[in-house]
């Protein structure tokens, strides 16, 4: 039993449902919204390019804002705290408008060729939608951990714990939705759809303990707004706290490592439908497979990098470490043709996948301390969305990749032919090896946070008690 004060592996394995239903909704998004509208509706892919080019700069507003308002008040945040009533009322909407994404109108389905417009207009609509309550419960859901998990050996047992729960959501993201669809069955992806929204409403059962803030944590909010009431007013706009922010240079370092390994990752998970409908010539659940090589090198990988952490005592250095494994076991993929192959190779990817996984959110709670020391202020969910919206803008490179690559290789006249599947193969694992690797050497060259500085603002922040 847990003593008085602490947090139990239960409440940590609780809150890593978030990161669940965080990676189960994007990978299902991702995994299936672009190829449903390209090949199954017949949009084109310029079309739905720019559809997520839409949806993408949505989140420059949407993120950044969502977390700003949010970070200053909420319903029954005296009662609840800040951050729980936003994280259940975005989650319910997310697994809501999720089926919406999939209930085009069959008869502008069967007009999509000729008259693209109303499909167009209607992909637009619903993921933006979806973006911005799944944005609202996010950022929220992400700004509990620093707060809520403050010392080192906290944060790196409650990410090792989150990370192995959470990764179940990365394959379920790829394995639950080819259950309940075929390709060539238009109407089957929206009984995916429902069966992905059963799944998110199932979760938010169990995030609850996780989720839950503290009297202390509210505390704190409370004692943050009467401070606020006396601030001047330009502190309190939403401009120059974005601005004060990314003033911060690891905090920059970290959301463009971020931009960039989410982009490599929307790459591959938006190809392997593509490989398993036009490389390996299998049914959708086909791909699963390719999945499961993934999900057991991630968890195999989390014991592993935690004893490793521990040594290092550097989150940074470690994140840093994992994003050139990505890489290193991304590009050989380029050249797979068989379903074995990309088993093993997404396997070997996984170990990667799984460590930075693990310290994603201790690394960005350690330069979230040290902001919070130098301005002497917790502004945890105008960093969290700006941190969202790099992560999310990666849909635009995902698609402007597609597209390009489409386009060049010709995919629409023929899928099947040998530049098409050269293509699939490059958006699969070359374009995104490139990514991963421009994220670590940008990180290198920015981050300067180091073990003695992140125990100063450790000791610094615990005299605040913010």
């Amino acid at each position: 039993m847990a003593r008085k004060g602490t947090i139990g592996s239960g409440i940590m394995a609780s809150y890593g449902v978030g990161k669940f239903l965080a990676e189960f909704l994007t990978g299902a998004f991702g995994a299936v919204v672009f190829k449903y509208y390209e090949t199954e509706i017949g949009l084109s892919a310029g079309y739905a390019a720019v559809a997520t080019i839409i949806y993408s700069l949505w989140n420059a507003v949407n993120d950044p804002v969502i977390g700003y308002v949010t970070n200053r008040r909420a319903p029954f945040s005296h009662r609840l705290g800040r951050r729980f009533p936003w994280i259940i009322i975005g989650l319910l909407l997310s697994a809501f408008f999720f089926v919406l994404i999939f209930a085009v109108p069959s008869s502008w389905r069967e007009a999509a060729s000729v008259r693209p417009l109303p499909v167009f207009l209607w992909m637009v609509i619903t993921i933006c939608l979806f973006d911005g309550c799944y944005s609202l419960w996010e950022v929220n859901y992400q700004s509990v951990y620093p707060d809520k998990f403050r010392s080192h050996e906290i944060r790196t047992k409650a990410a090792a714990i989150s990370t192995a729960v959470g990764v179940l959501g990365v394959a379920a993201g790829f394995v639950v939705p080819p259950m309940f669809f075929e390709y060539g069955d238009v109407g089957s992806y929206l009984t995916s759809g429902w069966a992905v929204a059963a799944f998110t409403i199932a979760g938010i059962l169990l995030i609850i303990p996780g989720i839950h803030e503290t009297k202390e944590m509210i505390g704190r909010f409370v004692r943050q707004q009467e401070e606020q009431k006396s601030a001047p007013k330009a502190e309190q706009r939403f401009f120059p706290s974005m601005a004060r922010a990314l003033r911060h240079r690891d905090l920059l370092a970290f959301i463009l490592l971020l931009f960039l390994y989410q982009s490599g990752a929307m790459c591959m998970t938006s190809s392997v439908h593509y490989v398993g409908d036009y490389i390996l010539n299998v049914p959708s659940s086909g791909t699963t497979v390719i999945f499961a090589g993934m999900l057991v090198g991630t968890l195999i990988s989390i014991p592993g990098w935690t004893i490793l952490s521990k040594r290092l005592k550097n989150n940074q250095r470690m994140l840093l470490i994992t994003c050139l494994v990505m890489a290193l076991f991304a590009f050989p993929m380029t050249f797979i043709r068989t379903s074995g192959g990309f088993t093993l190779f997404m396997a070997l990817w996984g170990l990667g996948f799984g460590g930075f996984w693990t310290f994603m959110g201790p690394a960005m709670a350690d330069i979230v301390d040290s902001i919070v020391v130098a301005d002497r202020r917790r502004d945890d969910g105008v960093l969290m969305g700006i941190r969202a919206f790099f992560m999310r803008f990666s849909y635009a490179s995902q698609a402007v990749t597609f597209w390009l690559i489409h386009r060049l290789t010709d995919f629409n006249a023929d899928p099947t032919s040998a530049a098409a599947k050269t293509g699939i193969s490059l958006h699969m694992a070359a374009v995104p090896a490139l990514f991963f690797l421009a994220g670590a050497l940008v990180f290198h060259k920015l981050n300067t946070l180091d073990p003695k500085r992140i125990e100063e603002n450790k000791r610094i922040l615990a005299t605040l008690d913010i």
